[in-house]
């Protein structure tokens, strides 16, 4: 129970929390309801970080360097959006997933050229998420990262107010656009780089979450980002457990789950939308 079973329940927790936190903050921010940790391309490039470790047989260095890829994708689709004009949402969008679209190749390529049969299967199980091999060191990073990110975007409740109604009346109601667009990006992608360094890209988490708690208590983000967390950490750890369980003694990376209940649940979202509006 405590080496085994309690790292992964609380990794999970953690995982499930940031990223739906990061969920919110990137709709947000880009007034786009499709967005997702993943949109400035970190994922691709923390996949890059990651495949290149396990080709070289460093499995001890994947929380490391799948960090750092997160960070060169950031760093990346950063310095494209202004040198296009600006962190504007529809500019920092298109850079993300132009620098996903490349890092996405790189990955692509490495593992075309270098892994052996016997890496492919580590591969594949990072690719697709897992929490398999959750440990207390990975317990430390992500619920680190969540202490000193996610609590901190927690209290941006207000600000994130603002900006659901456009970058000029968010100015008009006193918040340096900008500045704080930046300043909230780069701690949403830090945030989502530390977590996904510990569990591999898990999809949906952050994008159906959001809106799943929005249906229920509005758009308020002073309720929607703490509510969005414990939605994201309950779903997560329930998701790990049928990952771990439904098909045993197999076990099934949770992003294929994710994406198996995320994918539904979404379109079944759209159609309720719709017919509301």
């Amino acid at each position: 129970m405590w080496e085994l079973r309690m790292p992964r329940v609380l990794t999970a927790a953690a995982v499930g929390a940031g990223l739906a936190i990061c969920g919110v903050v990137m709709q947000a921010l880009t007034r786009n309801p499709l967005a997702d940790p993943y949109l400035l391309g970190l994922s691709s490039g923390a996949s890059v970080g990651a495949v290149v470790v396990l080709v070289l047989g460093l499995a001890v260095a994947l929380p490391i360097a799948a960090f750092a890829g997160a960070l060169a994708a950031l760093a990346a689709t950063l310095g494209l959006a202004r040198a296009a004009g600006g962190l504007s949402p529809t500019t920092t969008v298109l850079a993300g997933l132009a620098v996903s679209a490349v890092f996405g190749a790189i990955t692509s390529l490495v593992i075309f050229w270098s892994a052996t049969t016997d890496s492919y299967r580590e591969i594949l199980n990072w690719l697709l998420g897992s929490l398999s091999g959750a440990d207390w060191p990975a317990v430390a990073l992500a619920g680190g990262a969540l202490l000193l990110v996610g609590i901190p975007l927690l209290a941006t409740g207000r600000t994130l107010d603002a900006f659901a109604f456009g970058d000029t009346a968010a100015s008009a109601l006193g918040v340096h656009v900008p500045r704080t667009r930046t300043l909230l990006l780069v701690a949403t992608a830090l945030l989502t780089g530390a977590l996904v360094s510990v569990s591999g890209a898990i999809g949906f988490v952050g994008l159906i979450l959001p809106h799943a708690v929005r249906l229920v208590i509005g758009a308020r983000h002073r309720a929607l980002l703490p509510l969005s967390a414990l939605a994201g950490a309950v779903f997560l750890v329930w998701v790990d457990t049928g990952a771990r369980t439904l098909f045993d003694p197999r076990e099934l990376p949770v992003g294929i789950l994710t994406a198996l209940v995320g994918g539904p649940v979404f379109a079944a979202l759209l159609l309720r939308s719709r017919r509301a509006s």
